[in-house]
């Protein structure tokens, strides 16, 4: 089976994500989790932060260790070729989703060829999830049961509670 890369910035990490991870880890015989880091985006999570929230929030289901976790800077395909990758999954909630994962994968195949895009369909339970969501969620002391792990509701409290945002 080949290697698969799902890219995000996972700030943070929402179970929408972690339902493209579960599908996805069952399709390969590994797969990357990619953490994109640029130095010109606002996070609300430190590049560590994230890897330590992913990291947490796969440990019950990445028993055999088919999951692994890294940051990245830089082109996307470039990574995937250094981490044997062949394939990349992308999740989508939306048609608008669409149109940009495309150009994103044709780009992708632009700069190498051997490497395919996967388009999983979000589940219907979170097709309206998405990070800035839970972002304002948090800082609003909204209610986050069922949108991210206990772990990051935890994180996400704590950050708001301290009133700080990173500089990717």
């Amino acid at each position: 089976m080949a290697i698969y890369i799902y890219p995000g910035s996972f700030d943070p990490v929402t179970n929408g994500h972690l339902d493209i991870i579960k599908r996805a880890s069952g399709m390969c015989s590994k797969l990357i989790v990619a953490i994109g880091h640029n130095r010109q985006k606002r996070v609300l999570f430190t590049l560590e932060e994230r890897i330590d929230l992913l990291s947490e929030s796969v440990k019950e289901f990445n028993v055999d260790q088919s999951i692994e976790i890294f940051g990245f800077e830089g082109l996307l395909a470039h990574h995937a070729r250094l981490k044997g990758a062949s394939v990349i999954v992308k999740g989508l909630r939306a048609m608008s989703d669409f149109e940009y994962e495309v150009q994103m994968a044709l780009l992708n195949k632009h700069i190498d060829n051997d490497l395919e895009t996967i388009f999983l369909i979000a589940d219907t339970r979170y097709t309206y999830l998405s990070s800035s969501a839970v972002k304002e969620l948090a800082a609003n002391n909204g209610n986050l049961n069922g949108l991210v792990p206990e772990y990051v509701i935890t994180k996400l409290r704590e950050k708001f509670a301290r009133g700080s945002l990173c500089d990717a």
